[in-house]
């Protein structure tokens, strides 16, 4: 049998993934990614560093207990770092990554989606909700 490389190995590992499987890890990945509160960390990352108060001031409506389940789920995830700087008070700033950088674009291009459709989406709501009564007729 033929030695594969390293690289070689991720390939077909990645191939084998099928997110429309329940069991699938790259199923569990995408039910984390799409999260609403993952998504704007990670926007909020995508200028630089930030600690944790200005995380929390970015990112309005995120509870205390959210937020730090988000930052560490991201950080086992390897899409976060975490350094804590040694200080009164300890300093704890969280940064993207370069696999987390590498999910920003995609995340930023949803949230410009949601902020340039939301007018769009809020008219077909109100049209849905007008003919609601017109189809529990039937």
């Amino acid at each position: 049998m033929p030695t594969r490389t390293a690289a070689e190995r991720r390939e077909e590992a990645r191939r084998a993934y099928d997110a429309y499987l329940a069991e699938c890890p790259a199923r569990r990945l995408l039910d984390r990614i799409s999260d609403k509160w993952v998504t704007l960390v990670l926007n909020a990352l995508a200028d630089g560093p930030r600690r944790y108060g200005e995380l929390s001031r970015k990112v309005a409506g995120v509870s205390q207990k959210m937020l730090t389940r988000t930052l560490r789920s991201l950080e086992r995830d390897g899409l976060v770092s975490r350094a804590v700087t040694p200080s009164v008070p300890v300093r704890v700033d969280y940064a993207l990554t370069p696999l987390g950088e590498s999910l920003l674009p995609v995340v930023a291009a949803v949230k410009a989606w949601a902020d340039d459709h939301m007018g769009e989406v809020a008219a077909a709501r109100e049209a849905y909700d007008g003919q609601a009564g017109s189809r529990e007729a039937f």
